[in-house]
């Protein structure tokens, strides 16, 4: 199975190209402009590299939130107009749960977090099954403080592992909790280029069925846009 991934969820985006779950491609830059600006020129580039052609494709896999809205709205479209156009199956994977899968972390329940600006973090909680992380509630945003309070104060706490690939985001948090000597955990940092391990994550959807179309698949944003906030203090 070939398989295109994308995650524009961030201005740390990247593609790759996937045969089964090995990794054969990949581009992944960082800059100040949202990712799906440039992910255009990336593409062709690693097509290009590849000797390969859209319509070689056997799933699109692409990031699904939360995440910048523009990025992701963009890499959903372009997903979604390739399953549509070449008639393949999508799938779209959160990020929080591609964070997750790149933790060295035995824990149980792995806690992934990363920046959502405005002061904020984005989190999930993922329980270990066999072959897959399960999500436990809601993915959710709160600020760095709050989310680790509330991840310290979790029934079973003990068993948590936390893994960013920002954790400086939680460094004056952290602190705090030190100086008010209360337990620190520990953040694993992992890396910001997720396009490889959301192929991974789709191909393994895609073995059990789990695969979406242009028309059923849909971003999880988990935050009001800026807009929808602004109409709501309106």
């Amino acid at each position: 199975m070939l398989i295109l991934a994308l995650d524009t969820s961030s201005t740390a985006g990247s593609l790759a190209v996937l045969r089964h779950e090995k990794l054969v491609g990949l581009v992944s830059t960082l800059g100040e402009e949202t990712y799906s600006s440039r992910m255009f020129r990336h593409l062709e580039f690693l097509l290009r590299e590849l000797s390969l052609k859209l319509e070689q494709f056997d799933l699109f896999a692409v990031s699904a939130g939360p995440g910048s809205f523009t990025g992701l709205r963009v890499g959903l479209v372009a997903a979604k107009g390739w399953a549509e156009v070449y008639n393949k199956p999508v799938v779209g994977v959160s990020v929080l749960e591609a964070i997750a899968a790149q933790s060295n972390s035995a824990a149980a329940v792995l806690v992934p977090a990363f920046d959502a600006r405005r002061g904020e973090v984005y989190f999930g909680v993922y329980r270990r099954g066999k072959d897959l992380l399960a999500l436990e509630g809601d993915e959710c945003v709160l600020r760095p403080e709050e989310f680790l309070r509330t991840i310290a104060e979790r029934p079973g706490s003990s068993e948590f592992a936390i893994i960013s690939p920002t954790p400086e985001v939680f460094a004056d948090a952290l602190s705090r909790m030190e100086k008010e000597h209360l337990p620190v955990p520990h953040v694993e940092r992992v890396s910001s280029v997720l396009a490889p391990l959301i192929g991974q994550l789709g191909f393994m959807r895609a073995q059990r069925g789990q695969v979406s179309d242009a028309l059923t698949l849909d971003a999880n944003y988990v935050r009001r846009t800026d807009a929808q906030a602004y109409a709501k203090r309106q």
